[in-house]
């Protein structure tokens, strides 16, 4: 069956309360992808957003993200007041996220709703069935917070290195901090689960994202250090990066701690699966970043300041994904293949049965013949305008070589009349590609300031774009789906 859906992450919708959130907005738009005659919707990791406000960087794996509880459903269960709300500051600027505004108000909001939450046997059921992982996360937010943000590594030794009888004793001394943790991870559950449900109810599928690495501060590496390439002061050995290439002479340092594969086979991959069906209770398709590391990963040395000098070193391969197939038949995975793929990643991607990603952006240099020009996709892959990652089409345009918007114009018939972008999301539409998703902002035709991401950069342009009221307007909605059934994506076409 062929099928389509667009990208939009839940904090680029628009609200009153500074960022988007599972209220009155999502819902509009679910019912928007059902106008366009969509079947996924496609979101980023819903996790806690940690350094660089990145949800790519979580201070837990299956946690939900706090700042993403809408407020005015708090307001109807009378665990908040409109008065409580309208007297904060959720940021100057509607199209973009103030993640600095989200830190300074949100938490203090949300701690008056759970001064007024009485737990009752659905509160219980949710802590008994996220045991495995939400005390730990609970216990590290706390104490996180009670040492004013700082990393875990630079907590007193006895907490850094789990003594049982001195957490047991910061367990007792902050447990109002931890019930706390417990609420704003149960309001998430709830919250989402109520919209992913309508989602269904609409034929609307969710489309989430795993990264492939944690980062050092976070409640995983905390809780499960001998899982992962640590020193005795457990300390990274190794880091995660990407080698030189022709875009960067250095090469990416991610500083990620790498995973001790011997370990996560010796355990049954575990962790890997508790994460994964974490990941199975938020969304019905998971993509894997970064899945060619699985093959290989390219290691540096920590104390590096660049990736220079990292080795490839092997990866589980097809015995993890063996167990994933065993373990979780139901969940459907799409393999972020992107990058330097060797013939080995290629093959591991095949043996995966998983579809790999083509992006559209990427076919039009035109100095050579590239693997993403539609007319090479296989069918089971998934075709992408362009990722969170990538400028939009309209910057795309607007900054590519000449010689490479000449290809496109030439390879995909672009014309003025049409429009260039529509154009390309023809393109992306009609190749044989199952499943094609595409960015809202190339639907919006929007350029550089709507950009999600600019991989490599700490800036306060990244993660913050959101959409203007009324961007889903029923006029698009009704554009979107002539597409959609043109080229036999829409719901009821085979």
């Amino acid at each position: 069956m062929r099928e389509s859906g667009i990208l939009m992450h839940i904090t680029s919708l628009p609200g009153p309360y500074g960022i988007g959130s599972m209220g009155a907005n999502a819902y509009a738009f679910v019912d928007f992808l059902e106008k366009a005659g969509q079947s996924c919707w496609q979101i980023l990791p819903l996790s806690p957003t940690g350094y660089g406000d990145s949800p790519y960087q979580s201070f837990s794996s299956c946690a939900g993200n706090p700042y993403l509880i809408d407020l005015d459903t708090l307001v109807s269960e009378q665990l908040l007041t409109k008065e409580e709300l309208s007297g904060v500051s959720w940021g100057s600027n509607p199209g973009r996220v103030d993640f600095g505004a989200m830190y300074a108000h949100r938490t203090g909001v949300l701690k008056l709703a759970f001064r007024r939450f009485r737990p009752d046997e659905a509160y219980e059921r949710f802590l008994r069935e996220n045991e495995a992982w939400l005390p730990d996360y609970a216990l590290f937010m706390a104490l996180k917070e009670s040492f004013g943000g700082a990393p875990w590594l630079n907590w007193p030794q006895d907490l850094r290195l789990r003594n049982p009888e001195a957490l047991d004793q910061k367990r007792r001394e902050l447990a109002e901090d931890i019930a706390f943790q417990y609420f704003l991870q149960y309001l998430f559950r709830r919250q989402w689960t109520a919209l992913r449900r309508y989602a269904h109810g609409k034929g609307i599928r969710i489309i989430g994202d795993v990264p492939i690495y944690v980062p050092l501060d976070s409640a995983d590496v905390w809780a499960n250090p001998e899982l992962f390439q640590l020193d005795e002061n457990r300390r990274p050995r190794l880091v995660a990066g990407c080698p030189p290439d022709s875009f960067t002479a250095d090469g990416q340092l991610w500083g990620n701690p790498l995973y001790d594969w011997q370990k996560m086979a010796e355990t049954g991959y575990a962790w890997w699966l508790r994460r994964l069906r974490a990941a199975a209770g938020m969304y019905d398709v998971v993509r894997i970043d970064h899945f060619r590391g699985f093959e290989s990963y390219w290691a540096v040395p920590a104390q590096d300041t660049t990736a220079r000098n990292g080795s490839w070193i092997k990866g589980p391969g097809m015995d993890f994904i063996r167990v994933l197939r065993q373990s979780l038949p139901d969940l459907d995975f799409i393999a972020e293949d992107l990058g330097f793929v060797t013939p080995e990643v290629r093959q591991l991607q095949l043996d995966s049965g998983y579809p790999g990603m083509k992006v559209l952006e990427f076919a039009f240099d035109s100095r050579e013949e590239s693997n993403y020009l539609p007319h090479l996709y296989p069918e089971d892959s998934v075709c992408y305008t362009g990722t969170h990652d990538n400028v939009t089409l309209k910057q795309w345009f607007d900054e590519a070589a000449p010689e490479d918007v000449a290809y496109a114009k030439a390879y995909l018939g672009l014309n003025p009349d049409e429009g260039y972008i529509r154009g390309m999301i023809r393109g992306a539409m009609g190749s044989v590609s199952r499943l094609c998703v595409v960015q809202m902002q190339d639907y919006l035709e929007l350029g550089k300031p709507a950009r999600m991401n600019f991989p490599g950069t700490l800036s306060s342009a990244n993660w913050t774009w959101r959409a203007q009221p009324g961007f889903d307007s029923d006029a698009l909605a009704a554009r979107i789906r002539e597409t959609t059934r043109l080229y036999g994506r829409l719901k009821t076409q085979s």
